[in-house]
């Protein structure tokens, strides 16, 4: 059946509800804006008019039956999956609803350790082990890669058992692993396969572009739409692949996911993907070329390096997301997270993160060229201003984890709070991250290592944001008793 991808069922709805006039005897209690003016007069009065509760005109989220289940049809069609699911809880609820519905207590997940903590808050509510593979690192550039195949097929004869392989597609530097393989690879041994898209949302409508998960053959895929594909903060997709039970699936996001799902959140997820089902081919396209600009302007400064598809190794780097501007900083004296900071505070420039050794810039839709032309300039400007010597800064972005007990373990064991300095060899319970990326440094059940240990202070003192564990000031941590 043919789906037309130029309607919008939620957003239409939503639409001849307004010109109802509608009397509201429910929830939410601000009834359209009159009982918050302050509110209605940030957001305005169209915003919180539209701010409803579930009901028969609007369908449910957690049940759809009319506009709701329309939109997810057309999201499926638009995506090139057998199902796709709305979201309201961020590509976290995604993640872990697509870990939760593969994994149940004890069973084993293959997966590297460079994912976003979202996973292993999964495998602490399920209860699942995971089996790291350890992602090849470029020591030049201080950035975890993707997985070979080589190391996921000795995972997948170590753990014949696993049930899932679970994939970034790509990481946040842009990095891609052999996806088709790696499908084909948990498939023949009888596993899912997953995969993280939370950066991915473009590979599905731009060309030049990595594989989809879907294209692919994965079978389910959690796609961050609020970051590149315009969608309200906060608004995800979770698509499935025709080998998943959707019915099953739905029962799983209904554990954790809000019965008030915002109106405005799927709205804006129903009317994105209009827009990229109508122009994601060509606004991705100018994206792309946007980000290739910006790498020869960058890379022209001196010093920096803004990495790009010069990188692919046909393994651990099978591809690379050319949208991402990624730029190594150490060369002229300052890790990722000066720039960054150096970029706010004296250019009002706001970059999506910095690292010790890298920063990304997040080239999307709604970028034009006199903003990127603004970030080189700025950049061009902080190396003549602060350039220093290098030498003796620390580049790793990524240290191999020893785990002694599973995630769900560690979390709920018993546990001592004992100042940072004095954990050498203890067993983390809790997790410890710059964020973002919110790749985890420490996650439940890992040894705290000096490498670690070392790791934490020196970011600390470049100002990254660590974030994670009960002590908000990061200066002690739970261990195992």
């Amino acid at each position: 059946m043919m789906l037309n991808q130029n309607r919008a069922p939620i957003y239409e709805a939503l639409e001849r509800f307004r010109l109802m006039r509608v009397v509201p005897f429910d929830v939410p209690g601000h009834k359209r804006g009159r009982g918050n003016p302050e509110l209605t007069a940030f957001l305005g009065e169209k915003c919180v008019n539209l701010d409803v509760n579930s009901m028969k005109p609007l369908d449910n989220l957690c049940h759809p039956v009319s506009v709701i289940r329309e939109a997810e049809e057309l999201a499926a069609d638009a995506f090139g999956a057998a199902h796709a699911f709305l979201m309201v809880g961020g590509t976290t609820s995604s993640v872990q609803s697509m870990v939760l519905t593969a994994c149940k207590r004890g069973d084993e997940i293959i997966l590297p350790r460079n994912v976003h903590r979202s996973v292993i808050n999964a495998l602490v509510l399920c209860g699942a082990v995971p089996v790291y593979v350890n992602p090849d690192v470029d020591q030049s550039l201080g950035i975890s890669l993707g997985m070979t195949r080589e190391s996921l097929a000795r995972a997948i004869r170590e753990h014949p058992h696993a049930v899932a392989v679970l994939v970034n597609n790509p990481t946040y530097y842009g990095v891609c692993s052999d996806l088709r393989a790696i499908v084909r690879m948990a498939h023949d041994a009888g596993m899912l396969c997953l995969a993280d898209e939370a950066h991915g949302t473009h590979f599905y409508f731009g060309t030049s572009m990595p594989v989809s998960a879907m294209e692919a053959g994965a079978d389910m895929a959690a796609v961050s739409m609020h970051k590149s594909g315009g969608s309200l903060t906060q608004s995800s997709l979770l698509l499935c692949g025709p080998k998943v039970q959707a019915g099953y699936v739905r029962q799983i996001i209904n554990l954790t996911q809000t019965t008030s799902g915002s109106y405005l959140l799927m709205s804006s997820l129903d009317i994105s993907r209009r827009n990229l089902a109508l122009r994601g081919k060509q606004v991705f396209n100018v994206v792309r070329e946007l980000a290739e600009y910006a790498r020869e302007e960058i890379n022209a400064i001196g010093d920096y390096y803004a990495f790009g598809r010069e990188l692919i190794n046909g393994d651990s780097v099978y591809d690379f997301d050319a949208t991402k501007l990624s730029v190594h900083t150490l060369d002229i004296g300052l890790a990722g997270i000066e720039v960054y900071d150096a970029l706010r505070d004296d250019y009002d420039i706001q970059i999506e993160f910095g690292d010790l050794g890298n920063i990304l810039a997040y080239i999307s839709i709604g970028d034009r060229v006199q903003e990127v032309e603004r970030l080189v300039s700025a950049l061009a400007e902080i190396r003549r201003r602060y350039r220093r010597d290098p030498s003796g800064m620390l580049s790793q972005e990524y240290i191999d984890p020893t785990v002694v007990a599973s995630p769900q373990e560690a979390f709920y064991a018993e546990k001592i709070s004992l100042p940072i300095e004095q954990t050498k060899n203890r067993v983390c319970s809790e997790f410890v991250m710059c964020y973002p990326p919110g790749i985890p440094i420490l996650a439940p059940g890992e040894r705290i290592t000096e490498d670690i240990l070392q790791y934490i202070e020196y970011a600390r003192a470049k100002g990254c944001q660590l974030t994670g564990p009960e002590d908000p000031n990061i200066r002690h941590l739970n261990v195992l008793k």
